[in-house]
């Protein structure tokens, strides 16, 4: 399995969303408008290992995997004592369709699951022999998921219930040791708290805006959430992890059981959460993803508990069987998928794939290459920041590149080669139909049609796009605050709540 995430991982192309974070990679910040920074840093390893290649930007998916997987393990085995739920435990991810295939796709995830991941395995420690330096341990690496992904603040819950549920509490909160975990992970957050402070707390307000905006009630975001969950969790192993989280919440609340409570409230807390915005807003597909590899845990524990709880022996048996359907069927599921992406030249799905929505822009390169030739044009402009960053992503520098709107996004962002853009003309590539917005109204530009470019995957057409030479202006790459080039979208009103793909 970890030679399919290899070969995914070299093989097929970068999303947009993954090109992005390359960008960020580039850069010296201690904090983005998106995200904090750490899936920046973790890239950066990967090139410096593997150049700017496929395989560079993706290797520290592969190894967060890895990690990810003995971090359960021992989690089980601390927990249980028993083998071959650790067995189960290291195989449950393998079966899971975001992980066993997808955690090769670079994202703020992939490095915010083995971080949230260590914070849990620090606290079964804790729990194992009520040492209280692995509180300092928790905060480290709790404080590490914070600089990885926002969303992992969602896990406090079940921290706080680990600390204040069991018959310890008092003599926790006396202790030092929980205050100063909480302290180092202040301490290991500060980056994106500094960066923050210097940029009117724009990321924190970014996210803000995307929680709270009004939207109307929906069926379809509430059914798109729970198919997202079957489909990347796996239509076996979801049920499966949600009776297991189930038990071992009613378990570790009847009885004040320390790991049991923070399994449990850890996932069923921010799914829960989850399910309630999907009522209203479309939740994206690696929103929840931090969770699942703890309930993964949770489905071996409880396979163990089961037997030592003296539950039924037609109950144990279903669970084994239903565990084990799971990583057969997940597992099968999982390098079918593979195959179809890598060797399969069918397109079963249309304009609605997935991978293929993402894919081809390599032909909108090289039009972009040859309209650069033929009209002089130095620099390349875009106003959305999937073109741009996969225009920067094949240029690889050769040529600048800019999203002249939402300059917010760019912030503390180098010199992208200013000499080469003012007073020269530039080719502006833009998604039909955003070619027709008001965009260019309050600016000096030139515009002049030079046709259009289709984005297609395996005979289907994804995308097109325009293509206008732009003369008499020069993009101000650093705009005040209220104007309309500097805002991203969810301030301004004109973004959709709902993602692409």
């Amino acid at each position: 399995m970890t030679i399919i995430r290899i070969v995914y991982a070299g093989v097929l192309d970068l999303r947009t969303d993954e090109a992005y974070y390359w960008t960020w990679s580039k850069e010296l910040q201690l904090c983005f408008l998106d995200h904090p920074p750490m899936i920046a840093w973790f890239i950066r390893l990967g090139t410096a290992l593997f150049d700017d290649t496929n395989l560079g930007v993706r290797f520290a998916g592969i190894l967060a995997m890895a990690a990810s997987q003995f971090l359960i393990a021992d989690i089980v085995r601390r927990v249980t004592h028993d083998a071959r739920a650790v067995v189960l435990a290291v195989l449950l991810p393998e079966a899971a369709l975001y992980y066993g295939l997808l955690m090769a796709k670079v994202a703020p995830d992939t490095a915010a699951i083995p971080f949230a991941l260590a914070m849990v395995w620090s606290l079964v420690r804790t729990a194992e022999n009520e040492d209280g330096r692995w509180w300092l341990a928790a905060g480290l690496f709790g404080g590490l998921a914070l600089l990885s992904k926002f969303t992992v603040v969602m896990l406090l819950p079940g921290v706080a219930a680990f600390l204040l549920v069991p018959a310890w509490r008092s003599r926790w909160l006396a202790s030092p040791y929980p205050w100063c975990g909480a302290l180092i992970a202040l301490a290991v957050f500060s980056p994106v708290l500094i960066w923050n402070a210097q940029h009117d707390w724009a990321s924190f307000r970014f996210q803000f805006v995307r929680a709270i905006a009004p939207r109307e009630f929906s069926f379809r975001t509430l059914g798109d959430y729970i198919g997202l969950q079957f489909g990347q969790v796996g239509f076996v192993l979801l049920p499966v992890a949600l009776c297991a989280l189930t038990l071992t919440a009613w378990r570790g609340y009847r009885t004040r059981e320390p790991v049991a409570i923070l399994l449990s409230t850890a996932v069923l807390v921010p799914f829960l959460y989850f399910l309630w915005k999907s009522l209203t807003l479309r939740i994206g597909d690696t929103w929840p993803m931090f969770m699942w590899p703890i309930a993964f845990a949770a489905v071996a524990i409880n396979v163990v508990k089961l037997r030592q709880d003296g539950w039924p022996t037609s109950m144990i048996r279903s669970t084994v069987r239903w565990a084990r359907v799971a990583v057969v069927t997940g597992i099968a599921m999982v390098v079918l998928i593979f195959l179809y992406y890598v060797a399969a030249p069918w397109n079963f799905l249309g304009r609605a794939d997935p991978i293929g929505s993402e894919a081809g822009y390599q032909q909108v390169a090289a039009r972009v290459e040859q309209e650069l030739a033929k009209t002089g044009a130095t620099w390349i402009a875009t106003s959305d920041y999937r073109t741009y960053a996969m225009m920067r992503w094949f240029f690889r520098g050769r040529v600048p590149v800019i999203q002249v709107n939402e300059r917010a996004r760019f912030m503390g962002f180098r010199d992208p080669g200013m000499n080469l853009i003012a007073e020269h003309p530039g080719l502006y590539v833009v998604r039909e139909p955003d070619n027709t917005g008001r965009l260019w109204t309050d600016t000096t530009a030139r515009r002049e049609p030079l046709g259009n470019v289709q984005r297609s995957w395996r005979g289907t057409v994804m995308d097109s796009y325009a293509l206008e030479r732009l003369t008499g202006w020069t993009p101000d790459l650093s705009p005040p605050p209220d104007s309309p080039l500097y805002q991203w979208r969810w301030l301004a009103g004109e973004l959709d709540a709902t993602p692409r793909a």
